[in-house]
């Protein structure tokens, strides 16, 4: 017994050790940050104020790699696979840890035993918004609408079982109501024909449609988080709709196996950068929200949030294309 003891003593210290000189040395070469996103979006925007910052503090380069694709699969199954040494890191969209696990069948990653969560980072508030012609100035009332004529009111997203599309189908099923839903591979084009008046009204991103919500192109009903760069548009809760809760979110995570001394020193950093006054006038300019919490706050949140979303998705019956 004593011997098991001294062997269990001697593997402590050995740990112990190896995650203090991990900690001691990270990092001593270039960090990747993979982002499984095109360039200019919210997540690549959020993952380069981190290489910019973090580069800065501790010395060395944070390289942003976009890994595009397949709803964020790709990049997710790059970081997934890669060597778990913390030189690797995932800055993603919610969906690849939270939604996709429920959505596909054929996932090339576990979201829970493939990653070891780092960091909540931010929240990027999303706003239903419509055209003009559509005669609803309240979230309530354009519910109303999708009530009295079933389907005739059609919303774009980023695609089936995206956030923008799930939030709706959360509000049809919060409310009773349905609306036609119109798929694209990329917002842009559901921008350009929600403005057109083609599309009747959207869940969008915040920064996206700042701008035209501001020229009056379009009008903003609610929006899930309160911001002061629209002061005057409540949120969906003080609209009336407390139960439909979604937001778009950037984290940050690392392949599992990553030592638990560089994952606590990377989250620690990136906490300290977000309250910098620098970088947070950047968040607070695109309306991104930090969001502070240790791993494993971070780990006991995402657990909780992938159940609800595995919930919702079974009773909506929602199925990504493979």
């Amino acid at each position: 017994m004593r011997q098991e003891l001294r062997l269990a003593l001697v593997c402590f210290l050995l740990s112990f050790a190896a995650c203090a000189a991990a900690q001691a040395t990270w990092p001593a070469r270039p960090v990747r940050i993979v982002v499984p996103s095109s360039p200019g979006g919210g997540t690549d925007m959020y993952a380069r104020i981190l290489a910019s910052g973090l580069g800065d503090v501790l010395g060395q380069q944070f390289v942003v790699e976009n890994r595009p694709g397949a709803g964020g699969r790709i990049g997710a199954e790059a970081v997934a696979k890669a060597a778990p040494d913390g030189y690797t890191v995932l800055v993603t969209a919610s969906p690849a840890l939270l939604i996709n696990p429920s959505l596909y069948r054929n996932l090339p990653y576990d979201a829970e035993r493939d990653f070891t969560p780092v960091a909540p980072g931010v929240i990027s508030p999303l706003v239903y918004c419509v055209h003009p012609s559509v005669p609803a100035r309240t979230l309530a009332e354009l519910v109303e609408l999708g009530k009295r004529d079933p389907g005739k009111l059609t919303y774009g997203s980023a695609g089936q079982g995206s956030t923008t599309n799930l939030g709706v189908r959360l509000l049809e099923e919060a409310t009773g109501t349905r609306f036609t839903h119109v798929p694209y591979k990329g917002l842009g084009q559901a921008y350009q024909n929600l403005l057109s008046g083609d599309l009747s009204f959207m869940l969008s991103d915040f920064v996206a449609i700042l701008t035209h919500v501001r020229s009056g192109k379009v009008i903003a009903l609610a929006a899930t988080h309160r911001t002061n760069l629209l002061p005057g548009v409540p949120t969906v809760a003080e609209a009336g709709f407390p139960s439909v809760e979604v937001h778009a979110s950037f984290m940050v995570a690392a392949p599992a196996g990553t030592p638990a001394a560089v994952v606590h020193r990377l989250n620690a950093e990136i906490n300290a950068l977000m309250k910098t006054p620098g970088v947070a006038e950047k968040l607070e300019a695109q309306a991104l929200l930090p969001v502070f919490a240790t791993p494993e706050e971070f780990a006991a949140s995402l657990k909780k949030e992938r159940e609800m979303w595995a919930g919702a998705i079974r009773r909506m019956g929602v199925r990504g294309e493979n």
